[in-house]
């Protein structure tokens, strides 16, 4: 008796010989390809488990009894006389098997597709690169140490951060005390609420004229106080940048809750119709109507059926229908847009001081609200807040004052002697190389600002008031003329614009100049902020912003309106460049003259 092992007695004739020929042959194994798990399971997906012509789930050749591939060997007849379950799930296994030996070589799909970076495709996911942004400028502070190491011993420079605590009692003393004064807005208001329709004090009449003038006389007298301490340029711009967000938090809360305040008055007056006016309610600016109305569509909608169908006349403007409706549109004007709460509950200290921490610039009665705190979330951005802070400290000790002072000295025109005079030629290649060793880290600068302010600092300031709408910015590194810019790039300061200052002129001027009266307080603003960075009112930033105008009016025609990427490579450049050019004919004033005809092109 011959017994077998590891090696079974095989057909040796090859096809149609059934005779053993005694030989003890090794058994065949099946090629092992990282391939064919892959493309067996592509196949049951695709439900082809019958890929042969015979519908079988057998190869021709195995119909005849000869294996087209390798087979193990082990396949166990199945009986005439099986169940059906059984016969089913052996004619599974082979049609498998099949499937796995049909193609050995490996195929590819391909179809209409497009790259991630296509202008034309719709993927939009690249925080990879926002990654990759963190980790070159960790990879630029670590060169940085690491050369000063070299160099002096010590990792930092401290020319700009002993800035840091420079009368810092006396800042926070004086950012406490600017704060608070703020508060007047609470009680003037409710004075301006007690007064009576046509009353003397109503918000109609003096109130408004009251608060704007207490608002210019506290941002003047703010605005001054850095400078009569002689506070460093670092205290100087995070005070001012402070005091204009309490100023503009308080002109909303203000002028948001004197209009709500006449629109009740107006309320209570419709308690005896007779005497009350039948004027439309007026509907303050809010996102989804940002421009404001004067009528209720409500109301318009049925004048224009009735005249339509009835042709009624102007006396049945006082019918009872019509007073109902107007109430309707008063109350609903006083209560928040959520429905919790109505005015005049929302006159309370702790509702003024919750606005004024919460990270917007524009009075609402109520906001939406998270349910808890994230505290990890939280505690990310605080960290991320000094982490851009050190950053910013490194990129102007490291790249940005070295070039300046450079600049500046070399521009000097009392260390040339008569035989060899500053030239303009000369004026004009330090200017070059200036504003080219400038403008990478102003690059960083713009994108370091930006994070710090919109995406952490707001971002920590949401998060501990439990505020819900976190929309700081939208997507401005897109942005293909300077409108778009100005609309997406800080959404909190172009929401207070809008509603407080272009719906709030526009009715009074025509859309043109509440365009240009926006751009120009917007204007001011920033060319006060680098007038106390740099002590000096010389206008180059208010003239390059007000040039913004006329470059979105020739944005709009047909010859650019339209080339998305033209557009948005001239935006960054002149961003780019705008910044550097700006800060060197601040800092260099030998070179005033070349850098104002720039300033012009520019």
């Amino acid at each position: 008796m011959s017994t077998t092992t590891s090696a079974d007695l095989h057909d040796g004739a090859g096809a149609g010989v059934g005779v053993n020929d005694g030989i003890l042959r090794p058994r065949p194994r099946k090629p092992v390809h990282s391939q064919l798990s892959h493309i067996s399971n592509v196949s049951e997906a695709n439900g082809n488990l019958e890929p042969y012509a015979n519908g079988h789930g057998h190869s021709q050749g195995s119909a005849n009894g000869n294996s087209s591939g390798m087979t193990s060997g082990r396949s166990t007849p199945v009986p005439p006389d099986a169940l059906p379950s059984v016969k089913s799930l052996s004619t599974a296994r082979k049609q498998v098997r099949a499937e796995a030996r049909r193609r050995i070589f490996p195929t590819i799909e391909f179809a209409s597709r497009l790259s991630h970076f296509d202008p034309n495709s719709d993927y939009r996911d690249f925080h990879g690169f926002f990654n990759l942004f963190w980790i070159g400028l960790a990879i630029l502070a670590i060169t940085t140490m690491l050369r000063n190491i070299k160099d002096t011993g010590y990792p930092l420079r401290v020319q700009i951060w002993g800035l840091f605590t420079v009368k810092i009692w006396h800042l926070a003393i004086a950012d406490f005390l600017m704060v608070a004064s703020s508060v007047v807005a609470l009680p003037l208001h409710r004075i301006f609420r007690a007064a009576p329709i046509g009353g003397g004090l109503g918000w109609a009449t003096g109130g408004t004229a009251i608060m704007s003038i207490y608002q210019v006389l506290w941002m003047a007298l703010w605005v001054a106080v850095p400078f009569l301490l002689d506070w460093t340029w670092t205290s100087q711009v995070f005070f001012l940048l402070h005091t204009m967000v309490i100023l503009m938090k308080m002109h909303s809360y203000a002028f948001y809750n004197g209009h709500l305040s006449e629109t009740e008055k107006r309320l209570r007056a419709l308690d005896d119709p007779t005497t009350a006016s039948r004027a439309p309610a007026y509907l303050y600016p809010t996102p989804d109507n940002p421009m404001g109305t004067v009528a209720s569509p409500k109301r318009a909608e049925a004048k224009g059926k009735g005249a339509n169908v009835e042709n009624i006349d102007k006396s049945d403007a006082d019918s009872a229908d019509e007073i109902a409706q107007l109430r309707e549109d008063l109350a609903r004007e006083l209560t928040s847009p959520m429905g919790n709460i109505t005015y005049p509950a929302n006159l309370t200290w702790a509702n003024y001081v919750d606005f004024l921490c919460c990270p917007t610039l524009c009075y609402e009665i109520e906001y939406p609200r998270t349910e808890k705190i994230d505290w990890q979330n939280l505690l990310s951005k605080i960290c991320a807040i000094f982490g851009c802070i050190f950053l910013l400290t490194i990129i102007s000790e490291e790249f940005i004052l070295p070039a300046l002072t450079d600049a500046s000295h070399r521009l000097d025109p009392s260390i040339r002697t008569l035989d060899n005079p500053l030239t303009s030629l000369e004026v004009l290649l330090i200017l070059s190389e200036t504003i080219s060793w400038l403008l990478f880290p102003f690059m960083l600068t713009f994108l370091l600002v930006f994070l710090v302010i919109f995406e952490y600092v707001l971002g920590a300031c949401a998060e501990i008031t439990y505020f819900a709408d976190r929309h700081f910015y939208s997507d401005w590194w897109n942005s293909t003329d300077w409108m778009e810019f100005s609309r997406e790039w800080n959404v909190p300061v172009y929401s207070f614009l809008r509603r407080h200052v272009y719906s709030a002129s526009r009715p009074h001027i025509g859309k043109a100049n509440a365009t240009v009266i926006t751009f120009l307080i917007s204007a001011i603003g920033h060319e006060i902020v680098m007038g106390c960075i740099t002590k000096k009112l010389r206008g180059y930033g208010f003239i390059c912003q007000m040039l913004q105008l006329p470059l979105v009016a020739l944005q709009k025609t047909k010859w650019v309106r339209g080339k998305k990427t033209l557009n948005n490579v001239c935006f960054w450049c002149s961003m780019i460049l705008g910044l550097s050019l700006v800060s060197f004919t601040f800092c260099c004033p030998f070179a005033v003259l070349c850098c104002g005809l720039l300033t012009r092109c520019f």
